[in-house]
């Protein structure tokens, strides 16, 4: 099959890839939830040798990360698991740290806080969980284009943009939010670390 292709991905993949390099410095394993057109998996697989990259997505997109896959040959990579957040547990494999991009504002509220529950309980002591996309802070949107952007999702019935000190909320005593990154095209790197138990 052909490819899917995202440009949205390739324009962001290098400074993503730029803080990954230092987030998951220390962690040997990670889990990216929503892995969408297999793009990022494979960009930061091969530039990250020291860790085990495990693909999921819903099975209507597995064919297409599986296509990417098959072209890179990567040892390090895995193919996509199905997960659907609400439907799915996180799959039974060992992983010190989780990446996810543009996922939050398209699902809804209730999802995206069961998936940072999930993530709390999952992590291992010292675990990272590094997340991308478009977020408010403090009520307030970054740009008028990603007001409208927001409108526009909410109007596809879709979960629309998700504050950050409302994914604190959501966190919990599971993770806590260490750095806030700038990203390019008005986005953040959100960085995430499993609290230490006493």
């Amino acid at each position: 099959m052909t490819k899917p292709f995202s440009q949205a991905c390739e324009n962001n993949k290098q400074p993503i890839l730029a803080e990954l390099t230092q987030a998951f410095s220390n962690r040997s394993a990670v889990l990216e939830i929503g892995s969408g057109t297999g793009q990022h998996a494979v960009h930061f697989a091969r530039h990250l040798p020291h860790l085990h990259w495990h693909t999921s997505d819903l099975v209507h997109n597995h064919d297409g990360i599986n296509a990417w896959l098959a072209e890179a040959r990567l040892d390090n990579l895995f193919p996509p698991v199905e997960l659907m957040i609400g439907r799915h547990a996180l799959p039974d494999i060992p992983f010190d740290g989780v990446y996810s991009a543009n996922t939050a504002h398209i699902m809804f509220a209730e999802e995206v806080a069961l998936m940072m529950k999930s993530i709390g309980e999952r992590l291992p002591a010292q675990g990272v969980f590094c997340q991308y996309g478009p977020f408010t802070r403090n009520g307030e949107f970054s740009s008028q284009s990603n007001l409208q952007f927001h409108h526009n999702l909410l109007s596809r019935g879709l979960g629309g943009y998700k504050d950050i000190s409302q994914l604190q909320v959501w966190a919990g005593e599971g993770l806590q939010l260490t750095e806030i990154r700038p990203m390019p095209a008005n986005n953040l790197l959100l960085i995430w670390q499993k609290k230490a138990t006493d």
